[in-house]
């Protein structure tokens, strides 16, 4: 048996692994209108201003491209050899860089992070064109946590040396398994000496920390191979782990067609794929954060759980709990607090949107004030896997048991079947509810009882 905490019964996995939203954000993408636009995003942005003129900035960039696909692959990407498209996207995102940060003023930034899509696509010079974008255009803390992307068959030591060089202070990679059989079957060769290198390399360069993503549920994944994925995972040693659910969504996501259904594990067999991870990271020292990652647990992710300061955004846990996010490029979304807006998900619309000056806002949500509420304490869920009704009660002026009386008998199963542990003034995640977090906050999802059956397609949780 295992000797830790995070031990489930089979039994009751199977029973919680139903389709619900991952909560990158409250209320949820599906629930964000297309009649928000320009014009709403520019108020967004001047009522931010007003309400929250010295809080910090946190900046995201999208980078699209990619030089080929991944058959796993969820995210907004394009295969592509064209240069002249990737200029001109460029361009459009350093034009998208000026105009907000014209509307923006001089707030501190203290994260940035680039994802894609592929960052290290571009060349060196690419690269630090976009950077000095950013750079000199906001006052950036010498402390800030600037961080991107990289893909270990495509990226040089030339680009870390580059990246180092302009600021960059962490890097993330996929690996998703070592299992060569696995990577044939996705279209993702990725030699272990590769990742190792570059891991190195980055360390060597004064990188402080290294992120890598594993995947569980890929085609042909049994556990005599992710096993051997694992302990690989022990030599590289990464500060922070993804670990990942692969969702199969060929209607969401039509590439993933070239995946045969009958070439994916079993439930019973994902299952076993997702204990054996979480057996052997725990093994490994490393802590469990909840909502598929890991860090080790001197690592800043740890001691800002251990501490309730750690918060969760469109680029995943952060410990810059209370900052803005303004995003750019194309798909990419800011959190404005009080709002959020999307740009275009398609690239012609994006290019076209810079290329006529006009802020790219195509869809997007100004929430309520139940909206914000619920954001709370599903965020402290996630982030802290404890909730103080108190503080909740203090920050919106509610009952907290008055408020949410519909939900509270909701939670009496969970807490019978130890998710949760239920007191006077507080609602604490156990080490096995952190294994069902996403479970436990769609008890206060007020959108999802109102969805006709069919009308959102979710992700299964486990």
């Amino acid at each position: 048996m295992p000797q830790h905490p995070f031990v489930v019964p089979r039994e009751l996995m199977a029973r919680y692994n139903t389709s619900g939203p991952r909560y990158t954000s409250y209320p949820t993408a599906p629930e964000w209108s297309e009649a928000f636009g320009r014009d709403d995003a520019l108020r967004a942005i001047a009522d931010n201003q007003a309400a929250r003129p010295r809080t910090p900035l946190s900046l995201y960039v999208h980078l699209p491209f990619c030089h080929k696909l991944c058959y796993y692959c969820g995210c907004n990407m394009l295969v592509t050899k064209q240069q002249d498209l990737v200029e001109r996207y460029l361009s459009a995102v350093i034009r998208e860089i000026d105009l907000t940060a014209k509307l923006i003023g001089d707030r501190e930034v203290v994260q940035i992070h680039w994802g894609g899509g592929t960052p290290t696509f571009l060349s060196s010079e690419q690269l630090t064109r976009v950077y000095r974008a950013i750079s000199d255009r906001f006052a950036i803390d010498p402390q800030a946590e600037v961080s991107i992307e990289v893909h270990p068959p495509v990226t040089t030591f030339e680009q870390l040396e580059t990246l180092a060089g302009l600021g960059f202070n962490r890097v993330s990679m996929g690996i998703q398994d070592f299992d060569p059989e696995v990577q044939k079957a996705v279209n993702r060769i990725q030699p272990f000496e590769q990742t190792r290198d570059l891991i190195e390399k980055a360390r060597e360069l004064g990188f402080i920390s290294v992120n890598t993503d594993l995947m569980y549920g890929l085609p042909f994944q049994n556990t005599a191979g992710f096993a051997a994925t694992l302990d690989k995972i022990k030599q590289l040693r990464p500060d922070r782990l993804a670990l990942f659910n692969f969702a199969h969504m060929p209607w969401l996501k039509p590439h993933q067609s070239l995946i045969k259904e009958e070439t994916l594990p079993t439930p019973d067999e994902k299952l076993a794929l997702f204990e054996l991870a979480i057996d052997s990271l725990i093994a490994q020292g490393y802590r469990y954060i909840g909502m598929d990652h890991f860090a080790l647990c001197d690592d800043e992710l740890s001691t800002a759980q251990a501490d309730r300061t750690l918060r969760r955004n469109f680029m995943g846990y952060t410990t810059r709990a209370d900052s803005d996010l303004y995003s750019f490029g194309v798909s990419s979304i800011s959190d404005l607090d009080a709002v959020y807006y999307q740009n275009p998900r398609k690239l012609p619309d994006y290019l076209a949107a810079m290329e006529a000056d006009a802020l790219p806002a195509t869809r997007g949500m100004r929430l309520s004030a139940d909206d914000r509420l619920r954001r709370d304490v599903i965020n402290r869920l996630i982030g802290h896997c404890y909730l103080d009704k108190a503080e909740i009660e203090q920050l919106h002026g509610i009952s907290f048991d008055a408020y949410f009386a519909n939900e509270l008998p909701k939670l009496a199963p969970l807490a019978d079947d130890g998710l949760i542990e239920l007191s006077p003034g507080a609602l604490k995640v156990t080490p096995r509810g952190q294994l069902l977090l996403r479970n436990i906050c769609m008890v206060f999802d007020a959108y999802l009882d109102k969805l006709a059956p069919g009308t959102r397609r979710f992700s299964r949780t486990l």
